[in-house]
């Protein structure tokens, strides 16, 4: 039986489940946190640090993470920092700021985890044919569980309070990450481990473990090096990884100033432009699946990429020129394709990287592009917010910020990887 071909629903499945469980955890700083400032007295700049903790343990997974897939899997390790994260919630019932930074750090694991586990796992059960739709698919979990984090905990605390909605949200994420759990013997694949089942041990062997060199470097210091040094280790791959970087720069300005924009400079009210970003999170969704499915369709990565950066910058623009005469429809259509594009990427990226990656590192060239595109999450939008600050100048921010996904244009790997191509199909 080709494993690839007839059992690839189970671990796009598996993935995407824990994927939106993962962005679920994640988005929950953001909404609950105001609420738990304000309880305690803390001041409302907390909730700016709660964030970045947050992202913090997401980099910090990132940088160990692909090492511990190696002996572990990466299903049951994204299982495990999932129940850690949602399980260390019930410490923000002790009222320490410091207690709760350690908590947002331990709930951004999962966050870090998801990429490279992801990429792990789909890239042995992917074809050709449906590579980009497969990993599209599993990105589209990213907009998913921030749409249902921002439907029902803002219910469940205005019907109950705080704690029982973390308790709620800890109870949903424990108990559907639990019935996933016998799902690691049968898709992870652990170097030095007898496989158990046929679907683990994939034919093609090209999930082999890179033999280990001899180096001077001590290996803590390499295990942390190596997610970043893996871009170098194979023909296209950091220049696939910049391309993710570049949307990632318009995507990360998207999500944190958009609303905000809109109340300021629109006269928008929060909930209506809470809306207006909820349309962009249904184009997310959409938009990844629709590039994914374009991109297969097509047999080019590159083009569909290139269109998306076209698109992304236009619409970047659009919103910079956009004013409060605007009719709220015309906004509506513009978040919506700016969710197809600005953050329609993910999906194609990730698979190509995967592609492109040498047999054995999926998991780091993953974790070295995501880590590159963290970067990018904290700093563009503090130079986006420093700029406004300095200039009040909304519309030349977003029209700046359109430059960069034009760039992509440029940076998108020229030619195929044909090493890359065949370990793609011998582990299908």
């Amino acid at each position: 039986m080709n494993v690839a071909q007839s059992g690839w629903f189970v671990p796009v499945l598996a993935i995407l489940t824990l994927q939106t469980l993962s962005a679920f955890l994640s988005r929950l700083i953001p909404i609950v946190g105001p609420v738990i400032a304000s309880d305690y007295g803390w001041a409302s700049s907390s909730i700016g640090y709660m964030t970045a903790s947050n992202a913090l343990g997401g980099l910090a997974m990132l940088m160990v993470g692909s090492a511990l897939i190696r002996k572990v899997g990466g299903i049951r390790m994204l299982q495990l920092v999932l129940l850690l994260g949602a399980v260390s919630m019930v410490l923000f019932l002790y009222p320490n700021l410091a207690v709760a930074f350690l908590v947002c750090f331990a709930m951004g694991f999962s966050n870090g985890m998801s990429s490279p586990a992801g990429s792990d796992v789909l890239q042995r059960f992917s074809t050709p044919a449906r590579r980009n739709l497969m990993f599209s698919i599993k990105q589209a979990g990213v907009p998913f569980g921030g749409m249902v984090a921002g439907l029902l905990v803002p219910v469940t605390i205005a019907f109950t309070n705080w704690p029982i909605a973390l308790l709620i949200c800890g109870i949903l994420v424990c108990g559907i990450t639990l019935t996933t759990w016998r799902l690691s013997p049968i898709l992870d694949y652990v170097p030095g481990r007898n496989a158990r089942t046929s679907l683990a041990s994939s034919p093609g062997g090209s999930e082999d473990t890179v033999p280990a060199s001899r180096s001077p470097v001590p290996r803590p210091i390499r295990i942390l090096a190596e997610p970043l040094t893996s871009l170098l280790r194979g023909p296209g791959l950091l220049r696939m990884a910049i391309v993710g970087s570049l949307f990632a720069v318009s995507q990360s300005c998207w999500f944190a100033f958009t609303v905000v924009y809109l109340i300021e400079r629109h006269d928008y009210s929060l909930a209506l432009a809470g809306l207006v970003f909820s349309v962009m999170q249904i184009g997310a969704i959409f938009g990844r699946l629709i590039l994914g499915w374009l991109s297969d369709i097509l047999s080019s990565a590159k083009a569909t990429l290139i269109v998306a950066s076209i698109v992304a910058a236009l619409t970047t623009v659009l919103l910079g020129l956009s004013s409060a005469q605007w009719p709220l429809w015309v906004m509506m259509l513009l978040a919506l394709v700016a969710g197809c594009s600005v953050a329609g990427w993910n999906g194609v990226q990730i698979a190509e990287m995967a592609r492109l990656s040498p047999p054995g590192l999926v998991a780091e060239t993953s974790a070295g592009s995501a880590i590159l595109y963290s970067f990018v999450h904290i700093l563009a939008p503090t130079a986006f917010a420093a700029f406004v600050f300095a200039t009040g100048r909304y519309d030349i921010a977003f029209i700046a910020l359109a430059v960069f996904p034009l760039l992509v244009a440029f940076v998108v790997p020229r030619k195929r990887s044909g090493r890359a191509s065949t370990s793609m199909d011998g582990g299908a």
